[in-house]
Protein backbone atom coordinates (compact mmCIF):
# COMPACT_ATOMS: atom_id res chain seq x y z
CA UNK A 1 0.00 0.00 0.00
CA UNK A 2 1.26 3.51 -0.81
CA UNK A 3 0.77 6.04 1.96
CA UNK A 4 0.90 9.77 1.25
CA UNK A 5 1.65 11.54 4.53
CA UNK A 6 2.00 15.26 5.09
CA UNK A 7 4.47 16.12 7.87
CA UNK A 8 4.31 19.30 9.92
CA UNK A 9 7.40 19.26 12.19
CA UNK A 10 6.35 22.59 13.68
CA UNK A 11 8.23 24.34 16.46
CA UNK A 12 10.24 23.58 19.59
CA UNK A 13 10.75 19.85 19.98
CA UNK A 14 8.44 19.21 17.00
CA UNK A 15 11.17 18.43 14.43
CA UNK A 16 12.87 16.01 16.84
CA UNK A 17 9.78 13.99 17.72
CA UNK A 18 8.44 13.90 14.15
CA UNK A 19 11.80 12.56 12.96
CA UNK A 20 11.47 9.63 15.38
CA UNK A 21 7.87 8.98 14.36
CA UNK A 22 8.96 8.83 10.72
CA UNK A 23 11.71 6.42 11.71
CA UNK A 24 9.16 4.07 13.26
CA UNK A 25 6.75 4.46 10.34
CA UNK A 26 9.55 3.61 7.91
CA UNK A 27 10.28 0.43 9.85
CA UNK A 28 6.60 -0.50 9.73
CA UNK A 29 6.58 0.09 5.97
CA UNK A 30 9.65 -2.10 5.56
CA UNK A 31 8.26 -4.98 7.64
CA UNK A 32 4.72 -4.90 6.24
CA UNK A 33 5.52 -4.06 2.63
CA UNK A 34 4.21 -0.51 2.31
CA UNK A 35 5.59 2.56 0.56
CA UNK A 36 5.47 5.97 2.24
CA UNK A 37 5.77 9.34 0.48
CA UNK A 38 6.25 12.28 2.86
CA UNK A 39 5.49 15.91 2.11
CA UNK A 40 7.00 18.45 4.52
CA UNK A 41 4.66 21.32 5.41
CA UNK A 42 5.51 24.55 7.23
CA UNK A 43 3.05 25.75 9.85
CA UNK A 44 3.13 27.73 13.07
CA UNK A 45 6.23 29.64 14.10
CA UNK A 46 8.32 27.90 11.46
CA UNK A 47 5.99 29.30 8.81
CA UNK A 48 6.04 32.77 10.38
CA UNK A 49 9.84 32.80 10.17
CA UNK A 50 9.74 32.03 6.44
CA UNK A 51 6.45 33.48 5.16
CA UNK A 52 5.39 35.94 7.85
CA UNK A 53 2.14 34.06 8.54
CA UNK A 54 1.44 30.84 10.50
CA UNK A 55 -0.41 29.12 7.66
CA UNK A 56 -0.25 29.64 3.90
CA UNK A 57 -2.61 28.54 1.15
CA UNK A 58 0.23 26.35 -0.15
CA UNK A 59 0.39 24.56 3.20
CA UNK A 60 -3.37 23.96 3.16
CA UNK A 61 -3.16 22.59 -0.38
CA UNK A 62 -0.29 20.28 0.59
CA UNK A 63 -2.27 18.97 3.55
CA UNK A 64 -5.35 18.43 1.37
CA UNK A 65 -3.22 16.56 -1.13
CA UNK A 66 -2.09 14.06 1.51
CA UNK A 67 -3.95 11.01 2.80
CA UNK A 68 -3.23 12.13 6.37
CA UNK A 69 -1.06 14.64 8.22
CA UNK A 70 1.35 13.96 11.09
CA UNK A 71 2.23 16.98 13.22
CA UNK A 72 4.79 17.61 15.93
CA UNK A 73 4.03 20.69 17.99
CA UNK A 74 3.19 24.35 17.38
CA UNK A 75 4.23 27.51 19.22
CA UNK A 76 7.00 28.69 21.49
CA UNK A 77 7.65 30.49 24.74
CA UNK A 78 4.89 33.07 25.07
CA UNK A 79 7.12 35.31 27.16
CA UNK A 80 10.28 35.47 25.06
CA UNK A 81 9.24 34.46 21.55
CA UNK A 82 8.81 37.30 19.02
CA UNK A 83 5.87 35.33 17.58
CA UNK A 84 3.73 36.43 20.54
CA UNK A 85 4.29 40.10 19.88
CA UNK A 86 2.19 39.67 16.75
CA UNK A 87 -1.58 40.07 16.50
CA UNK A 88 -3.48 36.96 17.70
CA UNK A 89 -4.46 35.98 14.14
CA UNK A 90 -0.77 35.88 13.18
CA UNK A 91 0.49 33.79 16.10
CA UNK A 92 1.52 30.13 15.68
CA UNK A 93 -1.65 28.58 17.13
CA UNK A 94 -3.77 30.52 14.63
CA UNK A 95 -2.23 28.33 11.96
CA UNK A 96 -3.52 25.18 13.65
CA UNK A 97 -7.02 26.63 14.08
CA UNK A 98 -6.99 27.72 10.45
CA UNK A 99 -5.95 24.28 9.25
CA UNK A 100 -8.64 22.56 11.32
CA UNK A 101 -11.25 24.86 9.81
CA UNK A 102 -9.95 24.51 6.25
CA UNK A 103 -9.96 20.71 6.48
CA UNK A 104 -13.29 20.46 8.38
CA UNK A 105 -11.73 18.47 11.23
CA UNK A 106 -14.82 18.08 13.42
CA UNK A 107 -13.96 14.91 15.37
CA UNK A 108 -11.26 15.02 18.03
CA UNK A 109 -9.93 11.73 19.40
CA UNK A 110 -7.90 11.65 22.60
CA UNK A 111 -6.96 8.24 23.98
CA UNK A 112 -6.11 7.93 27.67
CA UNK A 113 -4.19 4.76 28.46
CA UNK A 114 -2.56 3.71 31.71
CA UNK A 115 0.43 1.51 30.95
CA UNK A 116 1.22 -1.10 33.61
CA UNK A 117 4.83 0.05 33.68
CA UNK A 118 3.78 3.66 34.43
CA UNK A 119 1.09 2.87 37.00
CA UNK A 120 3.09 4.54 39.79
CA UNK A 121 2.66 7.88 38.01
CA UNK A 122 -1.14 7.60 38.17
CA UNK A 123 -2.52 9.97 40.85
CA UNK A 124 -5.43 7.65 41.66
CA UNK A 125 -5.44 5.18 44.54
CA UNK A 126 -3.68 1.93 43.74
CA UNK A 127 -6.85 -0.09 44.20
CA UNK A 128 -8.33 1.95 41.33
CA UNK A 129 -5.27 2.21 39.08
CA UNK A 130 -4.56 -1.52 39.47
CA UNK A 131 -7.46 -2.26 37.12
CA UNK A 132 -5.82 -0.17 34.38
CA UNK A 133 -7.76 1.73 31.76
CA UNK A 134 -7.77 2.32 28.02
CA UNK A 135 -10.36 4.80 26.81
CA UNK A 136 -10.94 7.00 23.78
CA UNK A 137 -12.62 10.37 24.24
CA UNK A 138 -14.48 11.48 21.11
CA UNK A 139 -15.06 15.24 21.24
CA UNK A 140 -17.09 17.21 18.72
CA UNK A 141 -14.66 19.94 17.72
CA UNK A 142 -16.35 22.56 15.54
CA UNK A 143 -19.77 23.23 17.09
CA UNK A 144 -21.45 23.90 20.41
CA UNK A 145 -20.81 26.67 22.89
CA UNK A 146 -17.38 27.63 21.57
CA UNK A 147 -18.75 28.38 18.09
CA UNK A 148 -22.18 29.75 18.96
CA UNK A 149 -23.29 33.37 18.90
CA UNK A 150 -21.78 35.42 21.72
CA UNK A 151 -22.04 39.00 22.85
CA UNK A 152 -21.66 41.28 25.87
CA UNK A 153 -24.08 44.12 26.60
CA UNK A 154 -24.86 46.56 29.36
CA UNK A 155 -28.42 46.66 30.60
CA UNK A 156 -29.64 48.87 33.42
CA UNK A 157 -26.08 49.59 34.44
CA UNK A 158 -25.20 45.89 34.62
CA UNK A 159 -22.86 44.10 32.24
CA UNK A 160 -24.38 40.96 30.72
CA UNK A 161 -22.63 38.30 28.65
CA UNK A 162 -24.32 35.64 26.49
CA UNK A 163 -22.82 32.51 24.92
CA UNK A 164 -25.06 30.31 22.78
CA UNK A 165 -24.91 26.51 22.78
CA UNK A 166 -26.44 25.14 19.58
CA UNK A 167 -26.22 21.84 17.70
CA UNK A 168 -28.19 20.56 14.74
CA UNK A 169 -28.82 16.88 14.14
CA UNK A 170 -26.32 16.70 11.26
CA UNK A 171 -23.49 17.88 13.49
CA UNK A 172 -24.42 15.33 16.15
CA UNK A 173 -24.96 12.48 13.71
CA UNK A 174 -21.56 12.78 12.03
CA UNK A 175 -19.60 12.72 15.31
CA UNK A 176 -21.76 9.86 16.59
CA UNK A 177 -21.04 7.81 13.47
CA UNK A 178 -17.31 8.38 13.98
CA UNK A 179 -17.64 7.32 17.61
CA UNK A 180 -19.45 4.09 16.80
CA UNK A 181 -17.05 3.30 13.94
CA UNK A 182 -14.12 3.64 16.33
CA UNK A 183 -15.88 1.57 18.99
CA UNK A 184 -16.12 -1.22 16.40
CA UNK A 185 -12.30 -1.21 16.25
CA UNK A 186 -12.06 -1.33 20.06
CA UNK A 187 -14.17 -3.04 22.75
CA UNK A 188 -17.55 -2.12 21.23
CA UNK A 189 -18.91 0.12 23.95
CA UNK A 190 -19.95 3.78 23.69
CA UNK A 191 -20.71 6.03 26.66
CA UNK A 192 -22.55 9.09 25.34
CA UNK A 193 -22.13 12.00 27.74
CA UNK A 194 -24.63 14.86 27.92
CA UNK A 195 -26.71 16.99 30.30
CA UNK A 196 -30.09 15.82 29.04
CA UNK A 197 -31.78 16.47 32.37
CA UNK A 198 -31.33 20.22 31.79
CA UNK A 199 -30.30 21.15 28.23
CA UNK A 200 -32.37 20.92 25.03
CA UNK A 201 -29.16 20.52 23.03
CA UNK A 202 -28.33 17.46 25.13
CA UNK A 203 -31.79 15.99 24.67
CA UNK A 204 -31.37 16.26 20.90
CA UNK A 205 -27.86 14.83 21.27
CA UNK A 206 -29.24 11.79 23.09
CA UNK A 207 -32.01 11.23 20.53
CA UNK A 208 -29.65 11.35 17.54
CA UNK A 209 -27.05 9.13 19.21
CA UNK A 210 -29.75 6.52 19.83
CA UNK A 211 -30.76 6.70 16.16
CA UNK A 212 -27.15 6.11 15.09
CA UNK A 213 -26.77 3.28 17.60
CA UNK A 214 -29.52 1.35 15.82
CA UNK A 215 -27.11 0.85 12.91
CA UNK A 216 -24.47 -0.66 15.21
CA UNK A 217 -26.15 -3.59 16.99
CA UNK A 218 -22.77 -4.99 18.09
CA UNK A 219 -21.95 -1.84 20.07
CA UNK A 220 -23.31 -1.39 23.59
CA UNK A 221 -24.57 2.15 24.23
CA UNK A 222 -25.02 3.82 27.59
CA UNK A 223 -25.90 7.42 28.43
CA UNK A 224 -24.21 9.29 31.28
CA UNK A 225 -24.69 12.81 32.60
CA UNK A 226 -21.53 14.86 32.40
CA UNK A 227 -21.22 15.50 36.13
CA UNK A 228 -21.47 11.79 36.83
CA UNK A 229 -18.92 11.06 34.09
CA UNK A 230 -16.45 13.48 35.67
CA UNK A 231 -16.83 11.56 38.93
CA UNK A 232 -16.61 8.13 37.31
CA UNK A 233 -13.35 9.03 35.54
CA UNK A 234 -11.60 9.18 38.90
CA UNK A 235 -13.71 6.51 40.62
CA UNK A 236 -13.67 3.73 38.02
CA UNK A 237 -11.94 4.71 34.74
CA UNK A 238 -11.66 1.06 33.67
CA UNK A 239 -15.39 1.03 32.82
CA UNK A 240 -14.93 3.29 29.79
CA UNK A 241 -14.14 2.37 26.20
CA UNK A 242 -15.33 5.20 23.89
CA UNK A 243 -16.67 8.39 25.51
CA UNK A 244 -18.71 10.38 22.98
CA UNK A 245 -19.54 13.97 23.84
CA UNK A 246 -19.97 17.57 22.68
CA UNK A 247 -17.33 20.28 22.47
CA UNK A 248 -17.20 21.87 25.92
CA UNK A 249 -17.82 18.67 27.87
CA UNK A 250 -15.14 16.94 25.78
CA UNK A 251 -12.67 19.75 26.40
CA UNK A 252 -13.01 19.33 30.16
CA UNK A 253 -13.29 15.54 30.34
CA UNK A 254 -10.33 14.88 28.02
CA UNK A 255 -8.07 17.03 30.19
CA UNK A 256 -9.26 15.19 33.28
CA UNK A 257 -8.63 11.84 31.61
CA UNK A 258 -5.15 12.87 30.48
CA UNK A 259 -4.16 13.75 34.03
CA UNK A 260 -5.19 10.40 35.52
CA UNK A 261 -2.69 8.69 33.19
CA UNK A 262 0.08 10.57 34.99
CA UNK A 263 2.09 11.40 31.87
CA UNK A 264 1.09 13.80 29.10
CA UNK A 265 4.24 12.79 27.19
CA UNK A 266 2.53 9.50 26.34
CA UNK A 267 -0.75 10.88 24.99
CA UNK A 268 -1.60 10.91 21.31
CA UNK A 269 -4.50 12.66 19.58
CA UNK A 270 -6.24 12.91 16.23
CA UNK A 271 -8.70 15.22 14.50
CA UNK A 272 -10.78 13.71 11.68
CA UNK A 273 -13.15 14.97 9.02
CA UNK A 274 -15.97 13.05 7.33
CA UNK A 275 -13.57 11.08 5.14
CA UNK A 276 -10.60 8.94 6.20
CA UNK A 277 -8.44 12.07 6.41
CA UNK A 278 -7.03 13.07 9.78
CA UNK A 279 -4.50 15.33 11.48
CA UNK A 280 -2.49 13.40 14.09
CA UNK A 281 -0.46 15.07 16.84
CA UNK A 282 0.73 14.60 20.43
CA UNK A 283 -1.36 16.16 23.16
CA UNK A 284 1.62 17.98 24.67
CA UNK A 285 3.11 21.31 23.63
CA UNK A 286 6.30 22.40 21.91
CA UNK A 287 8.46 22.50 25.08
CA UNK A 288 10.89 25.14 23.75
CA UNK A 289 12.96 24.94 26.93
CA UNK A 290 14.24 21.47 25.99
CA UNK A 291 14.27 21.85 22.19
CA UNK A 292 17.56 20.70 20.69
CA UNK A 293 18.72 18.91 23.84
CA UNK A 294 17.78 15.46 22.56
CA UNK A 295 15.75 14.58 25.65
CA UNK A 296 12.17 15.03 24.38
CA UNK A 297 9.77 12.10 24.67
CA UNK A 298 8.71 11.04 21.14
CA UNK A 299 6.26 8.36 22.26
CA UNK A 300 3.09 10.50 22.05
CA UNK A 301 3.94 11.41 18.46
CA UNK A 302 4.77 7.81 17.62
CA UNK A 303 1.46 6.68 19.12
CA UNK A 304 -0.25 9.40 17.06
CA UNK A 305 1.33 7.79 14.00
CA UNK A 306 -0.17 4.47 15.12
CA UNK A 307 -3.58 6.15 15.30
CA UNK A 308 -3.03 7.43 11.77
CA UNK A 309 -2.35 3.91 10.49
CA UNK A 310 -5.49 2.62 12.19
CA UNK A 311 -8.02 5.35 11.42
CA UNK A 312 -6.86 6.86 8.10
CA UNK A 313 -5.44 3.73 6.47
CA UNK A 314 -7.29 0.86 8.24
CA UNK A 315 -3.93 -0.79 8.99
CA UNK A 316 -4.84 -2.25 12.35
CA UNK A 317 -2.05 -4.80 12.52
CA UNK A 318 0.57 -2.16 11.76
CA UNK A 319 -0.89 0.19 14.37
CA UNK A 320 -0.89 -2.66 16.87
CA UNK A 321 2.75 -3.35 16.12
CA UNK A 322 3.69 0.20 17.13
CA UNK A 323 1.57 0.07 20.27
CA UNK A 324 3.08 -3.30 21.15
CA UNK A 325 6.56 -1.89 20.63
CA UNK A 326 5.85 0.89 23.12
CA UNK A 327 4.70 -1.62 25.73
CA UNK A 328 7.74 -3.83 25.09
CA UNK A 329 10.26 -0.99 25.43
CA UNK A 330 8.61 0.24 28.64
CA UNK A 331 8.62 -3.31 30.02
CA UNK A 332 12.35 -3.52 29.36
CA UNK A 333 12.78 -0.50 31.60
CA UNK A 334 13.66 2.24 29.14
CA UNK A 335 12.35 5.71 29.92
CA UNK A 336 12.78 9.25 28.65
CA UNK A 337 13.54 11.81 31.33
CA UNK A 338 9.92 12.91 31.79
CA UNK A 339 8.77 9.41 32.76
CA UNK A 340 12.00 8.29 34.43
CA UNK A 341 11.74 6.30 37.65
CA UNK A 342 14.17 4.52 39.93
CA UNK A 343 15.74 1.38 38.48
CA UNK A 344 15.03 2.30 34.85
CA UNK A 345 17.42 3.17 32.01
CA UNK A 346 17.22 6.70 30.66
CA UNK A 347 16.96 7.08 26.90
CA UNK A 348 17.13 10.22 24.78
CA UNK A 349 14.71 11.14 22.03
CA UNK A 350 16.68 9.49 19.21
CA UNK A 351 17.51 6.40 21.27
CA UNK A 352 13.86 5.90 22.17
CA UNK A 353 12.96 6.05 18.48
CA UNK A 354 15.66 3.47 17.73
CA UNK A 355 14.43 1.17 20.49
CA UNK A 356 10.84 1.32 19.27
CA UNK A 357 11.79 0.76 15.64
CA UNK A 358 13.91 -2.25 16.62
CA UNK A 359 10.87 -3.86 18.31
CA UNK A 360 8.90 -3.92 15.03
CA UNK A 361 9.77 -7.18 13.31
Amino acid sequence: MKLSIGCIPGDGIGPEIVAEAKKVLNKVAQVYGHEIAYTDILMGGASIDVHGVPLTEEAIAAARGSDAVLMGSIGGNTVTSPWYRLAPNLRPEAGLLGLRKALNLFANLRPAVLYDELADACPLKKEISAAGFDMMIMRELTGGLYFGERYTTQEGGLRRAVDTLAYDEKEIRRIAIKGFDIAMKRRKKVTSVDKANVLDSSRLWRQVVEEVAADYPEVALEHMLVDNCAMQLVKDPAQFDVILTENMFGDILSDEASMVTGSIGMLASASLNDTKFGLYEPSHGSAPDIAGKGIANPIATILSAAMMLRYSFDLDAEAGAIEGAVKAVLKKGYRTVDIMSEGCVQAGCKEMGDLLADEIR
